[in-house]
């Protein structure tokens, strides 16, 4: 499988495992905690396999990027969290930052 794809699933799988960690409150509940830890696990797992092929500079800052961007997306929606103007401006930045890295940067290339 492509390294992209891998981090594409640690991604998704790293989102899933801090969104429920808010409904642990603070591993105290045990379903949200068993999908925290199988989140977690599964995100370092695929993440460790995309890191064969994406340099690690590059892969850590789209997972981290993209993660602050999909996490801060699900507080909007699912936890009414607001989102002000700078808030806005920075996942703005940030998703211009995973862009440039990966349209223009020679370090994305391994």
């Amino acid at each position: 499988m492509n390294g992209y794809a891998w981090l594409a699933i640690a991604i998704v799988a790293e989102v899933i495992g801090t969104s429920t960690l808010k409904a642990s409150e603070g591993f105290t509940r045990l379903l949200p905690s068993v999908v925290t830890a199988i989140g977690y696990a599964i995100a370092f797992y695929c993440l460790s396999h995309s890191m064969k092929t994406v340099p690690v500079g590059v892969g850590y800052a789209i997972w981290s990027g993209v993660g602050i961007v999909l996490i801060t997306a699900i507080a909007w929606v699912a936890f009414k969290q607001r989102l002000d103007l700078p808030a806005l401006a920075g996942m703005g930045l940030i998703i211009s930052g995973v862009l440039v890295i990966n349209l223009f940067s020679k370090s994305a290339v391994h």
